[in-house]
């Protein structure tokens, strides 16, 4: 017993003291800390402000035909909520498809001859065109449109759509994020797009570095294991990777009002998995490799594309080729976008997010066992 207490007791010791070589050269390399700590702040704060997929202030060329107080209310009901800005009034059908045509106008409200007349009777029609070059502004702008012009067009005095009650009300609301807001959607994803780039980027070239510098040669002749190696490098990284974390959510609620809603244990144990597998991969990498230029590159390639592409950061993961979703199945940033979605949006807590804890927690086990497993103390 007192024999295994004191192997025990060594290990500890030998990983604290790779752990503190570590810190000595991170220490060392001020690019590091800047790489860990500022850049995802200040990716966040570009990438929250810069990408949205709210659409306000659409611009729209009026074609009034009918020129009767009945049409200029319609017009005016429309616009009048500053979704839609009036860009031109009073212009033909054509000169209004040619501002559409030149990318100035992304919409055109046409109200044809006789609308007055036919609204009296029930009967009115409006023509809504919009620029389908843009598909996600073409989507929200009929969306609105048609919201806005069945509202005004029931609002309007003196005809028979005002007086009739429709045969059946339907009452909509919007969970979770009721305003729509793309913030609230973005940056729980691009938390986990960020951290795991910078994570796999960074532990990617330790063990590369010491093969380049020779410094490993000294580390064959310590009686420090491999796995030891391997834990005491991962841990001065996966403090700053906590750090990481605090930091990004501390700036999304700031700046973007993202709350947190969910379980605080739920959220903490997801990223610590979530940091543990990245750094695992990044190693993995780094061991593989040997070389900080390709290890740099491989790193780039197997974080960047899958966490954006394959994680459901922005595309839904069951729109995704049979192929592809077989592939995102072993992404770790799919279970920590859903469990950020979850815990900062929904209010989920262990009882429903345990699965994707388990997936995360697979991942970290299976890159750390590779890892140590190809680590070998020789040299080729």
């Amino acid at each position: 017993m007192a024999t295994n207490t004191r192997r025990t007791s060594a290990t500890f010791g030998r990983i604290l003291a790779m752990a503190g070589k570590e810190v000595l050269h991170i220490r060392r390399d001020i690019r590091t800390l800047y790489l860990a700590l500022a850049m995802p702040v200040l990716l966040l704060v570009l990438f929250g402000f810069g990408i949205s997929f709210d659409v306000d202030h659409v611009e729209l060329a009026v074609v009034d035909q009918d020129r009767t107080d009945l049409s200029r209310e319609l017009v005016r009901r429309v616009t009048a909520s500053g979704e839609f800005v009036t860009l031109q009034d009073g212009t033909s059908p054509e000169a209004a498809l040619q501002q559409l045509r030149r990318g100035r106008a992304a919409g055109v409200l046409l109200l044809p001859h006789g609308f007055a007349r036919d609204a009296q009777r029930g009967q009115a029609q409006v023509q809504f065109l919009v620029d389908g070059a843009d598909g996600n502004t073409a989507t929200q702008a009929l969306a609105k449109a048609q919201a806005l012009v069945e509202m005004a067009s029931r609002q309007l005095p003196g005809t028979d759509l005002a007086a009739r009650a429709p045969p059946l009300e339907v009452r909509i609301r919007t969970l979770f994020n009721p305003a729509a807001r793309s913030a609230m959607f973005l940056v729980p994803g691009l938390a986990a797009y960020l951290l795991a780039i910078v994570a796999v980027i960074i532990t990617a070239l330790t063990v590369a570095r010491e093969w380049e510098r020779g410094s490993m040669e000294q580390l064959f002749a310590t009686p420090v294991g491999r796995f030891e190696i391997v834990v005491g490098k991962l841990l001065p990284y996966l403090g700053i990777g906590v750090l990481q974390v605090m930091l990004v959510l501390t700036v999304g609620a700031w700046l973007f009002d993202v709350p947190v809603r969910g379980s605080l244990v739920a959220l903490g144990l997801a990223a610590l998995l979530f940091l543990i597998g990245m750094l695992g991969q990044g190693l993995l990498i780094s061991v593989v490799t040997r070389n900080q230029m390709v290890a740099t590159q491989v790193a780039t390639i197997s974080s960047v594309l899958p966490a954006m592409l394959l994680s459901g950061f922005i595309f839904p993961i069951e729109n995704l080729p049979p192929p592809l979703k077989v592939i995102s199945a072993v992404i770790p940033a799919r279970y920590f976008v859903a469990t950020l979605r979850g815990v900062l949006l929904r209010g989920n807590g262990l009882d429903v997010l345990w699965p994707q804890l388990l997936a995360l927690a697979a991942f970290a086990f299976l890159v750390l066992a590779l890892a140590t497993r190809r680590f070998q103390r020789r040299l080729d």
